[in-house]
């Protein structure tokens, strides 16, 4: 393996610790849509739950994210 090789695979694995922060908010944000979604048709309140539900999973994916990132770098 050459030093440019390793220089890449180096990299890859310094960033992926990263990688899967976007998916992880992603999912956070719609589960928390669907749960919502799922409380509004049980009680018949559509939009409200959607919109509460959905708001607190961005805060709580962006949170966790944040944290996720504080903690990584914490370790370098």
């Amino acid at each position: 393996m050459n030093n440019q090789e390793k220089n890449y695979f180096d990299s890859i694995r310094k960033a992926g610790p990263y990688l899967g922060l976007g998916t992880q908010l992603a999912a956070t944000v719609i589960l928390m849509f669907f749960l919502g979604k799922w409380i509004d048709s049980y009680f018949n309140t559509l939009p409200l739950f959607v919109l509460i539900f959905t708001f607190l999973g961005g805060f709580a994916g962006l949170y966790n994210f944040i944290i996720t990132v504080q903690k990584l770098n914490k370790k370098k």
